[in-house]
């Protein structure tokens, strides 16, 4: 017996509410759906339905029997529509978004390279410090530093990242260099302000989650202008450690506090769970994963 097979007619049967409409709808004849309902009842051993001449009514074990089979043929139909999604030319509007500087530092050259592949889609790359919700606002796919809390979302990881504390080698030769948490509260502080950034500075002290207020020498909501006051001596900064890689690499900033360092935070690309996936944004993941899993790769 060819048991998709049987599911389908079986489904088929309760939607259409007879045999006979079932059989039409199905382009089979009454008999050979009869023969297929019998079969699978046989095999699973329940009567599925109850049926007279005049009508016909599901078990308690065929109603859960038919949920179960709607749910399964639905996600057959959606894997089989998700191949064919990626076997056609990519083509409409793709609209992404994006942390501001992960965005132009790593997005932005992967969707400029993916639309010089394949021209036929056009591109749009919103770039915000903020949480947006994409499907009120017909996002396609967000790139997200963090846990997702919203569960209609899915996720595909990427890697992640840590929030590090560093300042210029400047500013520690002049106000010393702190090497635990507590030595820092007297610092200089640049902070980034908006409602994606803490006040407080936030360590792991001995298994214990330590927060610190910090006096604020210079507030700019603005990463690349904290990085800027960061590395001309104005104060300490936290930042995530792909935003300061470079300078570290290059010596003109100095990473501070590493063993107190919270935990690394993901990031993922993130869609709406009931869509599924036209075949320019799967084309996109598929294209702009490998590479962003490689860079992350070097943040932690």
């Amino acid at each position: 017996m060819d048991k998709l097979r049987a599911m389908t007619t079986f489904v088929r049967i309760v939607e259409a509410g007879s045999l006979s409409a079932a059989a039409e709808r199905l382009g089979s004849s009454a008999t050979s759906v009869v023969r297929s309902l019998s079969a699978l009842e046989k095999a699973l051993g329940i009567r599925l339905l109850n049926r007279t001449t005049r009508r016909m009514a599901l078990t308690d074990e065929g109603r859960d029997y038919f949920e179960r089979c709607r749910r399964l043929l639905g996600e057959v139909d959606e894997a089989e529509a998700a191949l064919l999604a990626r076997r056609l030319t990519p083509a409409g509007r793709l609209l992404i978004t994006a942390p501001v500087m992960f965005g132009r530092l790593h997005v932005a050259p992967l969707v400029i390279d993916f639309l010089a592949a394949f021209p036929e889609v056009r591109g749009e790359l919103l770039l915000l410090d903020r949480v947006v919700d994409l499907i009120d606002e017909g996002i396609d796919l967000a790139v997200r530093i963090g846990p997702l809390p919203d569960s209609s979302l899915v996720a595909i990881p990427l890697g992640s990242t840590r929030r590090i504390v560093c300042a210029s080698p400047d500013y520690l030769a002049r106000h010393g260099r702190p090497e635990r948490p507590e030595q820092i509260a007297g610092h200089r502080a640049i902070r980034i302000t908006g409602k994606s950034f803490e006040p407080d500075w936030v360590f792991v002290d001995d298994g214990q989650v330590r927060r610190l207020p910090m006096r604020d020498s210079f507030a700019t909501n603005h990463i690349d202008c904290a990085i800027d006051a960061c590395l001309q001596g104005v104060g300490c900064g936290t930042f995530f450690a792909y935003q300061v890689r470079e300078q570290i690499a290059a010596g003109r900033l100095v990473r501070l506090l590493r063993p107190y360092e919270m935990a690394p935070v993901p990031v993922s690309f993130a869609y709406p769970h009931a869509r599924l996936l036209p075949s320019r944004v799967r084309a996109f993941i598929d294209r702009a994963a490998p590479v962003l899993r490689d860079k992350l790769a070097d943040f932690a």
